[in-house]
């Protein structure tokens, strides 16, 4: 928001300073070279003695008159040959000293007059050219009141667009921490403006917006945890009919699908579970922060995992020290992926973690299939299943990478899958090292 400011306002002051350069050009094509016209008024004093005084005086006083010019005036006056000074002098220059007009340097703070066009002051007037130098020319001031000039219209400009701005500005920012707040979960945010600011209209649409997700998003959870609790009811019931059923069959055939239809009431039971747990993240004000030793975290994630023939190594860092984070949900995310490295994995699983200046890096490799690149993101997404996942053996419902992106997300991380160095997935979760940052 500050950049946006920033950049309106040298918006402004190079619009203003491209206006000065293009008014001097226009000035100087329209109306002639403005420093000249500077030099001329400064110059003044001389010119007037020079056209008024000298040139009035009759031809055998022409000489006397400048003569006594110069004796009372710091300006030198010389008398230089027409055609030396003519190879000084541009065509333009040139023109107008042909016609007996009063050429400014003012470069070299002097001037070129012919002294006659006729040669009526002398012999020989009308082949010389009178030279003023050391003129009191001073372009350097001229251009310093010009330059306070600028920056007082700058000012008189700026000032009221700054205090026009800053109420926009203020409106504004507060829009955006209001987008940062519902961003980050809190949905009951909203923008409190007043109706004289001139964002207001825009500020209601978007609490009008806010509020119809909020009521969406309130809409679904409230399905999706009611959806969850009533098939509980229905599934115990059926737990306790097969329970039965199963004491009182003496079918081995009749037994062995009692069995199968058990399992899929634990799958589910399982989903049930997962689908609350997904309604609870989806809450704002979830996280039960609390600091905790990082390291026997991860070692108690790898303890609590079903058997299996694969070998598990877990390789920390030093120095990994404790993390303020929901021990809870940290555990779930860890015990999600190394669960999902071993239903893939051929007979490796490693858990790694270490502590840099950037934050916290940990990951799961496993030395499975992996991951097509096409499918990395798409694993993340509710019931989302590769093929090979969708069977028996393997399970799952597609919600416990989605639970674990969730979580990490919360706790202002991210999660990322790429390829392994074992040769299959790796998952990688990065987390801030201090509670600020996982806001």
């Amino acid at each position: 928001m500050n950049r946006l400011f920033f950049r309106f306002f040298m918006l402004v002051m190079l619009s203003i300073t491209a206006a000065t350069f293009v008014i001097y050009f226009a000035f100087a094509r329209l109306f002639g070279d403005p420093l000249e016209d500077i030099g001329r008024r400064q110059a003044a004093a001389q010119i007037f003695l020079l056209e008024h005084y000298v040139d009035e005086a009759p031809g055998d006083e022409w000489l006397t008159r400048l003569n006594n010019v110069r004796e009372v005036s710091p300006v030198r006056y010389d008398l230089l040959p027409l055609a030396d000074v003519r190879e000084r002098l541009d065509a333009g220059q040139r023109a107008d000293l042909e016609r007996g007009a009063i050429v400014l340097d003012v470069s070299e703070r002097a001037l070129y007059r012919r002294v006659d066009l006729s040669g009526e002051r002398y012999i020989g007037s009308n082949d010389d050219v009178l030279h003023a130098q050391n003129l009191p020319i001073d372009i350097g001031k001229e251009l310093k009141m010009e330059l306070l000039r600028f920056v007082i219209v700058a000012i008189a400009l700026l000032v009221p667009i700054a205090l026009w701005s800053r109420s926009h500005w203020r409106a504004l920012q507060s829009l955006s921490r209001m987008a940062d707040e519902f961003g980050a979960g809190k949905l009951s945010a909203r923008a409190q403006l007043k109706r004289s600011e001139i964002v207001y209209p825009l500020a209601e649409r978007i609490n009008h917006m806010a509020g119809r997700i909020e009521e969406l998003m309130a809409a679904q959870r409230s399905l999706l945890h009611s959806v969850s609790h009533e098939l509980r009811t229905p599934i115990a019931r059926l737990e306790f009919g097969l329970e039965l059923l199963d004491a009182r069959a003496n079918d081995p055939d009749l037994s062995r699908r009692i069995a199968a239809m058990e399992g899929d009431l634990r799958e589910l039971n399982d989903l049930v579970k997962e689908l609350l747990d997904m309604s609870k993240l989806d809450s704002a004000g979830t996280l039960q922060r609390a600091t905790v030793d990082l390291s026997a975290l991860l070692r108690d994630c790898c303890a609590t995992l079903p058997p299996s023939s694969q070998d598990i190594t877990c390789r920390f860092g030093d120095g990994l020290g404790t993390i303020e984070v929901d021990a809870r949900l940290l555990a779930r995310v860890i015990s999600n992926l190394l669960r999902n490295a071993q239903k893939y994995a051929a007979g490796r699983v490693v858990l790694a973690a270490e502590r840099g200046p950037g934050g916290i890096e940990i990951a799961v490799d496993d030395d499975g299939p992996g991951i097509p690149e096409a499918e990395r993101d798409k694993v993340f997404e509710p019931f989302y299943r590769l093929d090979r996942s969708r069977d028996r053996a393997t399970g799952g419902f597609g919600l416990g990478l989605s639970i674990a992106r969730k979580a990490v997300v919360l706790h202002g991380g991210t999660l990322r899958v790429e390829t392994s160095t074992l040769g299959g997935a790796r998952f990688v979760v990065r987390l801030p090292s201090s509670p600020e940052t996982m806001k």
